[in-house]
């Protein structure tokens, strides 16, 4: 069987001289043009701890593609810092980066003619862009996940990224001095990796190792491990059986599939966005996949794993106890998880499973059995009410109860919040409402990090609860519900809400209500008027007029 499927319309085609000519011009050899070529694209940029390192793991991948007789060609997409934009004006381009990440990988291999094609991936929206990519091209490939962070340290206390956060709240309530204030910001990122807890890009990193898009142990080995290096130099020889095979994404990317990734989200503590992707990924791969069906799978999983931001331990722990493989084998041993889906080392997950390590519960305390779970299900939870009539993400693990009720506390923008706080403004039992955030709104539907971080260090975490119609980050914790739908700036009731509404977040019944009239919202409507966007040009404006509805996944291809 031929491998070089696609790549021999620009090598063999004869009407093609110009291509072939190009092709050697970069170097290749006659021998070289009976290969496959498989394209490698690297989120790897300089100016991110988790992209850092991603441009020398891709040379890896491309030694171990020619050792198993392919030609490896790296490009580039883009990526941005979602730790460096929380909380500032550069978080709109976040949301926005996933979707042009999955637009560059399609175009450039679609246009160069690639058999097959290999994304390093280490921040949170490079995953599912490029597991977006992939699925819409339907070529065989896989992803290599850059791996995490280590722990920082400052006065014998572990640090991540969330600590710097959580500083800034400590300092607005006193309880901080300047020096340990800069002792932890300068010690909460050691180097490079991703955010250390089941935050976003760990979330999504072991959700897709639970569909099967990556090589076992992909997410978990940390970024400086030498094991993240000899992970890359397999790569080739797991490419060539997916070509050989011809397994592509679609192959693996099934309805059950979905469901395994999704599983795992519920099971580990995953961050709130896991939805958000998990839509618009299934939407590339043609896979119906809907609010419900996360919701059925949050009742039927429950919350196992002690990890940040609710929990103690941090994504590096987890290798010492197995790594995911040990954790997938529980999970499939219990009959969480479906064993026959298909898998990028062409092999079933069960059958990578068969060999992996069992967890220990006498020595390991990282994961709880099923039997003594932390919550008997999922930490997500979808809400519905007057207050979000197409649906809402709560993120309860059940440590903040699962019941708020209290009065509203309006705040137009992310900014707000911080100016209140800083004022002493929010009290116990307020519910902070932020709108304005949505994907339209927003625009790029901003994460709240630093609102939330900002509250748990003034001490108010466990008094207060929040929503919004932006997302949360995977390193937020506390009683937050977001994605709230439709956004204000579509005329959702959120943007209604006054100062002193009383509002009720029940995650038993999977509500969110407010308690104002029908009548007295239809008064309010006849003054509502949406926001004049700032953005008349530009990516954000071209964002703005074509993103979807949170509940559909804020797709741009619809």
């Amino acid at each position: 069987m031929s491998l070089n499927k696609f790549s021999k319309t620009l090598t063999q085609e004869i009407t093609n001289p110009a291509a072939k000519a190009m092709l050697y011009g970069i170097g290749l050899t006659s021998e070289d043009m009976q290969k496959a070529q498989i394209g490698i694209a690297s989120t790897g940029y300089e100016g991110n701890p988790c992209n850092m390192h991603l441009n020398g793991l891709s040379v890896h991948v491309k030694k171990g593609i020619q050792e198993n007789g392919m030609v490896g060609l790296i490009f580039h997409t883009i990526g941005v810092s979602d730790g460096m934009t929380n909380g500032n004006d550069g978080m709109s381009y976040s949301l926005p980066s996933r979707d042009i990440i999955a637009d560059s990988i399609e175009n450039v291999v679609g246009a160069q003619w690639y058999d097959g094609v290999i994304a390093v991936v280490g921040c949170d929206k490079n995953m599912p862009g490029a597991m977006m990519a992939l699925a819409r091209l339907n070529r065989p490939g896989m992803l290599v996940y850059g791996g995490t962070i280590k722990s920082g340290l400052y006065k014998g206390e572990k640090l991540d990224i969330v600590s710097a956060f959580e500083a800034l709240g400590k300092k607005f309530a006193g309880n901080i001095s300047d020096e340990d204030y800069e002792g932890v910001i300068r010690n909460s990122i050691p180097g490079p990796g991703a955010c250390g807890g089941m935050y976003t890009a760990n979330t999504m990193a072991s959700s897709m190792e639970a569909m099967g898009l990556v090589l076992p142990n992909s997410s978990t080995y940390p970024a400086t491990h030498e094991g993240k290096k000899e992970e890359c130099l397999a790569i080739g020889a797991a490419m060539k059986v997916l070509l050989e095979k011809n397994i592509c994404p679609r192959d693996i990317m099934t309805r059950h599939a979905f469901e395994n990734a999704m599983t795992v989200v519920m099971a580990l503590g995953g961050s709130t966005n896991a939805v958000l992707h998990y839509l618009a990924i299934a939407h590339s791969a043609g896979i119906k996949f809907t609010l419900k069906d996360i919701q059925d799978i949050s009742d039927r999983t429950p919350l196992l794993a002690d990890l940040k931001p609710s929990g103690k331990y941090y994504m590096e722990d987890v290798l010492a106890i197995g790594g995911m493989p040990a954790i997938l084998k529980y999970l499939w041993q219990e009959g969480f998880l479906h064993g026959e889906c298909l898998t990028v080392t062409g092999k079933t997950m069960a059958e990578n499973l068969a060999d992996a390590p069992d967890l220990n519960f006498e020595t390991q305390k990282i994961i709880y059995p099923v039997a003594t779970p932390i919550k008997a299900t999922g930490h997500l939870q979808i809400l519905y009410g007057n207050l979000a009539t197409e649906g809402a993400v709560a993120k309860i693990t059940g440590k903040e109860g699962e019941r708020f009720e209290g009065t509203a506390k309006v705040c137009e923008r992310e900014e707000e919040v911080i100016e209140f706080i800083s004022k002493g403004e929010i009290k116990p039992g307020h519910v902070v409402v932020i709108r304005n955030e949505g994907p339209k709104g927003g625009p790029g539907m901003p994460e709240m990090l630093k609102p939330t971080s900002a509250l748990m260090g003034a001490g108010l975490g466990n008094s207060v609860a929040m929503i919004t119609d932006g997302r949360f980050s995977g390193g937020t914790h506390g009683f937050v519900v977001g994605h709230v739908t439709p956004e204000a700036q579509e005329g959702g009731n959120i943007g209604l809400v006054k100062d002193g509404d009383k509002i009720t977040i029940d995650a038993v019944d999977n509500q969110i209500i407010l308690h104002v009239s029908d009548e007295e919202l239809a008064e309010r409507r006849k003054l509502w008027k949406p926001l004049v966007s700032e953005h008349t040009s530009g990516v954000l404006r071209k964002y703005i007029k074509n993103v979807s509805s949170a509940s559909l996944g804020c797709v741009t291809d619809l």
